[in-house]
């Protein structure tokens, strides 16, 4: 149902002219807060919708999501859940995700 939401919520930013990235996780390996396909709207003031697992990880992509809303260029972001396996790192997932975040 998320899911569905984020896609309605893209389709009207890009029809309404407002600013925003889009983050899709697109390929996953090993175990990974949330699977292929999951998204997140991030906008430039730092509001997000959806996620795509919380954590480092998705600050990382928040991050480079202000660049591609800067630049409106595409960009795909690789996060490497397998350093700092550690519970003082704030997670323990130990896989990998390739997302795409692209501007709308």
């Amino acid at each position: 149902m998320e899911q569905l939401h984020l896609i309605m919520r893209t389709n009207e930013i890009r029809k309404g002219g407002e600013k925003a990235a889009l983050a899709t996780i697109i390929r996953t390996k090993g175990s990974t807060p949330r699977k292929t396909g999951s998204r997140m709207i991030v906008y430039p003031c730092g509001r997000i919708e959806g996620t795509i697992g919380g954590g480092c990880g998705e600050a990382l992509v928040i991050e480079k999501a202000f660049e591609v809303i800067h630049s409106n260029l595409p960009l795909k972001q690789r996060v490497d859940l397998t350093k700092g396996l550690f519970y003082e790192d704030g997670g323990i997932c130990g896989g990998i995700m390739d997302v795409f975040i692209e501007p709308l």
